[in-house]
């Protein structure tokens, strides 16, 4: 029995610091724990569905109350072992203590309550694809160098806590997570982390100083091929420093020959994050290669890639299937990116043509478009809005991928006057996602079917494709 007990207020709203014995029943978007009591919903950090635990009220916002889990009584039969030891402490994948199966049904059931609560159906709503391999799955991973390691149980012990490579401790942005292996990434990569972090330390590098912005090493990330295994490193530094940079890669590249290729990438400014710079190749191509659905594509050390090559493979296939594509049709692609969509589209219709915002995007779809020999394409690079304005009649299909935020609300309008007979939604945030469609069925569109994609298992993110048809 607990030596705390619960408080047992009766009759009157929960207040900051109650006390309260509850049971988890799902996960809510961020994958919090959520209990319903006395019509009141919890949402608890680092809860999971069966679980009983008591736990203490720190916000509250009308029904809605956050809380925080001060004992867990019992645990759901779906709990498990985390693979990783630095789970807890990274703010990475949150979900690793449950069953796998478990954290597909709990998507499952985030999207039908999402489609409930926005009026559609649900019913139009299919079994969500979850992975094949839950492990090992992601191609690109961005480490972070930091001079505030983060103390954890599970953190490295010879690593000093004035120098970190790792991950962000969730919550505390500003603190970094030594960690010398992932296990979401390819396995291959993980002695090459741990190479990073002793080279640097053995070259006297400093890591950057996310207050005074001072230190060179910021980032770390590692793409890794599918397809080829090639693997490739941008290190990502505050100043160009060329000499020290180069020393220091050289020496990865000794201990590690199976690195394909390595590029220094210049970021000078405040901002926190691998964001574009001035870029160096170091030794190799400076780019790596992949497969999808067929299809090859050279990934740069800035290229956007579906992280998950196996999933992104179900999402597109389906795409591709749920439009019921003809050899006549003209399908315009919305936020395109690289192109990869409008590249395997292509091959079913008469035209397929891309619009996107960055430049630099369009052009790297323009290469895989002359690399995979495919014609029948066009891209188009600007305020996609305007844009597509002048070609939206055009087109029969419409596929949009847009960002967390969903589409601009300019974009929907242009959609609702002059939309297309179908539709196909990608939507990386569902609400986003969800939201924009409610808006299209009630402006003449219906929902053919949906789908949900669990492509970054052990986190809390959904990918769900939505196909409409013009009533």
């Amino acid at each position: 029995m607990s030596m705390v007990e619960p408080a047992t207020p009766s009759g009157r709203k929960p207040r900051h610091g109650d006390l309260f014995e509850l049971v988890v029943e799902d996960l809510d978007v961020r994958g919090d724990g959520v209990a319903r009591q006395d019509g009141y919903e919890f949402t608890l950090r680092w809860a999971l569905p069966g679980d009983q635990v008591l736990a203490r009220v720190i916000k509250r916002r009308r029904h809605a109350i956050e809380a925080r889990v001060v004992e867990r009584r019992r645990s759901g039969q779906k709990r498990i072992e985390p693979r990783c030891r630095h789970f807890g402490a990274c703010g990475g994948c949150t979900l690793q203590s449950l069953e796998y199966s478990e954290q597909v049904a709990a998507k499952q059931l985030q999207l039908v309550r999402l489609f409930e609560a926005a009026g559609l159906d649900a019913s139009r709503l299919q079994p969500m694809k979850g992975s094949d391999n839950p492990w090992n799955y992601r191609g690109k991973m961005e480490f972070s160098f930091g001079n505030r390691g983060w103390r954890a149980e599970g953190a490295l012990d010879a690593a000093p806590p004035e120098f970190a490579l790792g991950l962000h401790a969730r919550d505390v942005y500003s603190k970094v997570v030594g960690v010398d292996s992932c296990p979401i990434q390819p396995a291959a990569c993980d002695p090459i982390v741990r190479s990073l972090r002793e080279e640097a330390l053995a070259h006297g590098l400093a890591p950057w100083d996310l207050r005074l912005h001072t230190g060179l090493l910021r980032h770390a990330v590692l793409r890794s091929s599918r397809a080829t295994g090639e693997i490739l490193l941008n290190l990502v530094t505050a100043a160009e420093e060329q000499a020290a940079v180069d020393r220091y890669l050289h020496s990865i590249r000794q201990r590690h020959p199976e690195l394909s290729t390595a590029v220094q990438t210049v970021h000078s400014r405040a901002a926190y994050g691998a964001l574009a710079g001035t870029e160096r190749i170091v030794f190799g191509r400076g780019r790596i290669e992949e497969e999808l659905l067929g299809l090859r594509f050279e990934i740069s050390a800035q290229s956007f890639f579906q992280a998950n090559v196996a999933q992104a493979e179900k999402l597109f296939d389906a795409l591709r299937e749920d439009l019921e594509l003809g050899t006549d049709d003209v399908v315009h692609d919305l936020y395109c990116g690289t192109g990869t969509i409008t590249l395997l589209l292509a091959r079913s219709v008469r035209e397929a043509v891309g619009f996107e915002w960055v430049e630099s995007a369009v052009e790297d779809a323009k290469v895989s478009a002359r690399r995979n020999g495919i014609a029948n394409v066009r891209f188009h690079a600007g305020d996609v809005l305007e844009i597509w304005a002048r070609e939206a009649d055009a087109a029969r299909v419409l596929v949009v991928d847009p960002p967390r935020a969903g589409l601009h609300p300019g974009v929907l309008r242009q959609v609702e006057v002059r939309g297309p007979q179908r539709i196909g939604y990608i939507a990386c945030h569902p609400a986003a996602g969800v939201r924009d469609v409610a808006r299209l069925c009630a402006s003449g569109w219906r929902l053919l079917r949906a789908r949900g994609f669990d492509l970054f298992p052990h986190t809390p993110h959904i990918e769900c494709l939505m196909v409409l048809e013009r009533a």
